[in-house]
């Protein structure tokens, strides 16, 4: 009977973890977001950024909705508000905080863009910018990306002389390394040149010797014809 117990323990572990896998076999496949590689961007005072976003879906997507949500320490606030019905439209906003914030992304041509640009940017602006997906084709389960701003009065310049100094030391030295291949494939040939024309010398006094000394096959041996 224990043994029994146990086995029938073992297999309801087994069905539990393989209705586990297929619970998030979807959600492993489903709806990502992304604001791009830098996850921190800066901005001068007064200008205008763009606010990267963009999403895709194995399993499309129909009433998709969206929205961008900012938080600093002290404040939490939806910024844009909308929805796009199929892969076929564009995003519609429902909602907008603020006039300087403008949709600039489309989804038309699977572009599955919905970034935005703020203008007249202040300093009050700095903080998280987050860029919500919920699609109703994946049990409506929400995917998100964070980008955060900070807004500066002026971009400082970076200083890439240390770089430039790297890479002209390291491209240098490659150069140097191809020089000296270069003249050891030059000496080596000048070398293998001049063992041959040792080679024809040594051939070619071999068989001066020869005729000089009368030795067989030589010009010395040869005989006047006798006369009858």
């Amino acid at each position: 009977m224990p043994r029994a117990r146990d086995q029938g323990a073992a297999r309801a572990r087994w069905l539990g973890t393989g209705l586990l896998g297929l619970f998030l076999l979807p959600m492993s496949l489903s709806l990502e977001v992304s604001v791009g590689k830098a996850t921190t961007i800066y901005a001068v005072n007064g200008t205008e950024i763009l606010l990267p976003c963009t999403f895709s879906s194995c399993f499309g997507f129909e009433n998709l909705h969206f929205w961008w949500s900012y938080n600093s320490s002290d404040t939490y606030k939806i910024l844009i508000d909308g929805t796009v019905k199929n892969e076929k439209s564009d995003p519609k906003v429902k909602l907008k905080d603020d006039d300087r914030i403008t949709l600039e992304g489309s989804t038309k041509e699977k572009m599955n863009n919905i970034s935005i640009s703020l203008k007249n940017l202040e300093f009050s602006d700095t903080g998280k910018y987050t860029c919500h997906v919920k699609n109703p084709k994946e049990n409506y389960f929400q995917h998100q990306a964070t980008i955060f701003l900070q807004v500066v009065d002026k971009l400082e310049e970076v200083d890439n002389t240390v770089t430039l100094i790297i890479l002209g030391v390291v491209g240098g030295v490659i150069g140097l390394l191809i020089f000296i291949l270069l003249v050891k494939k030059f000496i080596a040939f000048i070398i293998k040149k001049t063992q041959e024309k040792k080679k024809e010398c040594l051939v070619s006094s071999s068989g001066n010797d020869n005729t000089e000394n009368g030795l067989p096959g030589s010009k010395a041996e040869e005989k006047a014809p006798t006369k009858v």
